[in-house]
């Protein structure tokens, strides 16, 4: 167990590796094969006759399943009665490099609590590292201070979580467990797990991708793909509003159905619902898609009087936006150059959506009225400038 886990480190030395999922992708490889050397060793443990019987258990899903504990602990109860029962507690003592002697039964639970916690988060992150996402959009682990029900290890330094409450934190996205001084040197690659992800709408729009392996938000494309096909030439698109009542049932849809969704004009024929749904979508965002960061410097870039400098300042601020923002702004200005192909017939031009936009893509990071009304004209000025040169910018 001391060469699969750097139990005499901890996070708070200078000198502690940084653990990667690839570490503890190695690690439980390294500890499953321990496990499977150890039941082999057993000769008094009978194995299935089949080698695909056999193979399934090392499956993680087989070897971790919580009929198994259960097994255990009835096995234990019995441990001189049944050999079956005490060659289990002799596999994972072996597994563990624990010596168990003639009570060995009295051990199994701290043991079993110990292995179930260790094992099944080494797995788990090496599960994480297996499918790695496709669109590898960095996201940092959202954190909060936890209380842990029972013995619990910190997955990032393998050491103990000591306290009776608020032992450690525990990110709501992913499920990482780690002390608090732990959080501080783990990496960004937080993994979403859909089971966390309760809506669509209000949802971190980093966090929503990753969760769905997405590009771009489902609302968006679902939203964008249903408004192209019927109702590029509708007249005042994204500018006359939808019934609000109609447009809280489409939230509502994507809240409940994510990507199965129906929004066909079957359901809703005013494209204008489904337009106001997306815009919706865009102000409901926890951070706007032009992050609170970068607003001020979109701001300062549209000040500039000379439109070369103008235009090269807003791409400099552009590289500066989280990946999957970039992607959906980019995204978005595509489908909004092609509103503004058909202006002849619905009216509305770059500057008559950079007035509808603006504010629903930026919002400054204070709550002011005046700062607000203030940076309004900026605000069209930079959708407009986004519209106009698509093709430059992204």
């Amino acid at each position: 167990m001391q060469e699969l886990l750097p139990s005499h480190k901890t996070a708070h030395s200078s000198h502690m590796p940084e653990v990667s999922a690839e570490w503890a992708a190695a690690a439980a490889s390294n500890l499953l094969s321990n496990i499977r050397s150890s039941w082999t060793n057993l000769t008094a443990v009978r194995l299935p006759a089949s080698a695909e019987d056999r193979e399934k258990i090392w499956d993680p899903s087989t070897m971790f399943a919580e009929e198994l504990w259960l097994d255990n602990e009835k096995a234990c109860a019995v441990v001189h009665k049944s050999k079956q029962g005490r060659k289990r507690q002799e596999l994972l003592a072996v597994a563990l490099g624990v010596k168990m002697g003639v009570k060995g039964a009295l051990l199994w639970q701290p043991l079993k609590l110990f292995a179930y916690s260790q094992i099944t988060s080494l797995v788990r992150r090496a599960a994480l590292t297996q499918n790695d996402n496709h669109f590898n959009y960095e996201k940092a682990h959202n954190f909060k201070v936890h209380t842990f029900r029972g013995p619990h290890w910190c997955e990032y330094c393998a050491n103990f979580m000591w306290g009776l409450i608020a032992q450690g934190v525990r990110c709501s996205d992913c499920g990482l467990n780690v002390h608090k001084q732990c959080s501080k040197y783990v990496p960004n690659d937080c993994q979403p797990d859909l089971k966390r992800i309760k809506r669509v709408y209000c949802c971190d729009l980093t966090t929503l991708v990753k969760a769905h392996n997405a590009q771009r938000p489902m609302v968006v494309d679902i939203c964008i793909r249903e408004i192209e096909a019927r109702g590029l030439k509708s007249e005042g698109i994204y500018r006359v509003s939808g019934f609000t009542e109609h447009i809280e049932d489409v939230k509502m849809a994507f809240d409940r159905d994510g990507d199965k969704a129906d929004v066909s004009a079957n359901i809703y024929p005013d494209i204008n619902i489904i337009a106001g749904a997306l815009k919706l979508y865009f102000r409901d965002l926890p951070i706007p898609v032009i992050t609170y960061d970068t607003y001020s410097k979109f701001i300062e870039a549209a000040k500039l009087s000379n439109p070369d400098e103008r235009l090269e300042a807003v791409h400099e601020v552009l590289m500066l936006l989280p990946a999957a923002h970039y992607e959906t702004l980019r995204y978005l200005m595509i489908h909004l150059k092609k509103v503004t192909m058909n202006e002849k017939e619905n009216f509305m031009n770059a500057e008559n959506l950079g007035i509808v936009f603006g504010p629903t893509l930026m919002r400054p990071p204070e709550d002011s009225t005046l700062a607000t009304l203030n940076d309004m004209r900026y605000q069209k000025l930079i959708v407009q400038i986004l519209i106009e040169n698509e093709d430059v910018l992204f």
